[in-house]
């Protein structure tokens, strides 16, 4: 149960190891007897419904172990990834993320990623380089003047919007959505709390950091607005 890869990568090698011989072999076969199948997509998909068994199988055993379900999601993502971009898989074919899509796992999925995105936001303000620069010291790279924790934050959302991207219906997107505006809405609540501590000195170095870090996050949002 802790080593979902192990089946991911075979798979994956069974799908590479093959193209070759499915193209060259296989595939004027069925051209010849006018088929429309594609030799290499069928052969991907049948081995991609014994992953979906193996999944369906495996995920109501590591459901509440916070650990072993992180690390299948993760794994299963990966996979999803080299699936379609190395082996052309096509989205209308069965894929795991239908499996990550049922609603057990799903709002499973959606309890540990809130929750390791706030551990990530705790960390990330109490890091003594939370209200500098990464780019301080190179003037033409930092002119918005970005402390590290909004450009941490906001990396944090681009890599969940990345997690959930695939799902294959909009209303699971959506429900992704709501917990990236849940985030966005408790760094705000964060960023007040420590202003409202530096109010006395609202030209001092924080006060300024907390103002570059709500306009620059802000501004991404703003260019966000047209990805649907």
């Amino acid at each position: 149960l802790n080593k979902p890869e192990w089946y991911l990568t075979q798979v994956l090698m069974w799908i590479g190891n093959h193209a070759k011989f499915l193209d060259d072999k296989i595939q004027p076969i069925l051209d010849k007897a006018g088929s429309s199948v594609n030799a290499g997509l069928e052969f991907s998909r049948a081995l991609v419904m014994l992953i979906l068994e193996k999944l369906a199988a495996d995920i109501p055993c590591v459901l509440y172990d916070d650990t072993l379900f992180c690390h299948l999601v993760d794994e299963v993502l990966l996979f999803e990834r080299e699936l379609y971009s190395v082996h052309g898989y096509l989205s209308s074919l069965p894929s795991c993320m239908h499996i990550l899509s049922e609603e057990s796992c799903f709002q499973r999925w959606l309890t540990v990623e809130k929750k390791f995105a706030l551990q990530k936001m705790d960390s990330m303000l109490s890091s003594e380089a939370a209200w500098t620069s990464q780019y301080k010291d190179i003037t033409d790279v930092d002119e918005m003047k970005v402390p590290d924790c909004a450009e941490t934050f906001m990396t944090l959302l681009l890599v969940i919007t990345d997690r959930y991207k695939n799902l294959p219906t909009a209303s699971r997107k959506l429900q992704f959505l709501g917990l990236q505006k849940e985030l966005v809405d408790d760094f705000r609540i964060r960023l007040t709390q420590v202003m409202k501590e530096e109010t006395r000195a609202s030209l001092g170095f924080r006060y300024c950091a907390i103002l570059n870090a709500v306009n620059y996050i802000a501004t991404v949002l703003a260019d966000w607005a047209d990805n649907v």
